[in-house]
């Protein structure tokens, strides 16, 4: 049984193992609908819970889809249908309920003392499906994707991301560290990454590039990233964080700067920080980016199931 909460915390030969199993799965696919299960139905038998506590498409579909295909089974819960919710039973009770129910848990939180708690309490399986300070599954699928669409491993990539330093970016940098990838940050100086995220990545004997101007991040890129600047539960003045931001809008300018063959992805929801012309254009492949969680996640639950082959 192995968790997968943060990047950081799992070695880079098993995250290597996974996107190679993804592969492979996603190329067995091919000729199979939606709901057919994947040969041999490894986890068969299998019920993976879901508990979010936060608004989700693309996590919630892609896990249910992820489970399924495996032959296993899917139910969701929603934090205020639950004791849990209402503060009258603790995380402890509630994991001890959760871990003789099902196999797996997967939490989408705004607490990361929550899933710190559940990985204290389970004896099961948690997957991080989002926290304040991590987004796993999404960036080893986005590294899934880039590796996918450039053909050539990521390592040997000039990574870029433009915006607010959040989960999305926390798990990226911890990407660059275990892939061993070049990766610079265009923000304004105030939204740049906190000093216990870069003093992580010193002490693992890796460097990131921060720059406070766009044109000079995106500078030779292979790949520009990008989210939400304001996020659904942002607690700023969000009129400010938008003007603080207005220099680092990507467009087809922007994109300019860039190597010609650089693509873009965005994991959605998107707002104005991004044009139209860049976001629908043929550089864009954030469908593709969206689709791929599936086939990641179907690797990252054998994984956390002990079934990676």
């Amino acid at each position: 049984m192995k968790h997968f909460i943060n990047l950081k915390d799992i070695p880079a030969k098993d995250l290597r193992k996974i996107i190679i199993d993804a592969k492979k799965r996603k190329s067995l696919r091919k000729k199979l609908s939606t709901l057919e299960v994947d040969k041999g139905a490894p986890l068969k038998g299998k019920l993976l819970i879901q508990m979010f506590e936060k608004s989700s498409l693309r996590t919630r579909l892609s896990f249910h889809l992820a489970i399924k295909q495996l032959g296993g089974g899917t139910l969701t819960l929603r934090s205020n249908e639950l004791h849990l919710g209402q503060g009258g039973e603790s995380i402890a009770d509630t994991a001890k309920i959760l871990s003789t129910y099902g196999d797996g848990f997967m939490l989408r939180t705004d607490s990361d003392k929550k899933v710190e708690n559940f990985e204290k309490y389970l004896s099961i399986p948690v997957i991080n499906g989002l926290s304040p300070s991590s987004h796993p599954t999404q960036v080893l699928s986005d590294v899934f994707t880039v590796e996918e669409i450039m053909k050539k491993p990521i390592s040997n990539l000039n990574i870029c991301w433009i915006g607010d330093s959040n989960n999305v970016l926390a798990s990226l940098i911890a990407a660059s560290v275990k892939f061993s990838f070049k990766l610079s940050i265009g923000c304004p100086k105030k939204f740049e990454p906190r000093k216990g995220v870069r003093a992580w990545v010193k002490k693992n004997n890796k460097k990131i590039y921060i720059y406070n101007d766009a044109k000079k991040a995106v500078s030779n890129a292979d790949v520009i990233f990008s989210d939400k600047v304001i996020s659904l539960n942002d607690k700023v003045n969000k009129k400010k964080k938008i003007k603080s931001f207005k220099n680092f809008k990507i467009d087809k300018k922007l994109m300019s700067y860039a190597k010609k063959s650089c693509i873009f992805l965005h994991c959605l929801p998107r707002g104005d920080e991004v044009s139209d012309d860049v976001f629908l254009g043929k550089k864009s492949h954030v469908w593709q980016q969206a689709l791929n969680r599936v086939h990641v996640q179907k690797s990252i639950l054998l994984y956390c199931f002990g079934k990676l082959r």
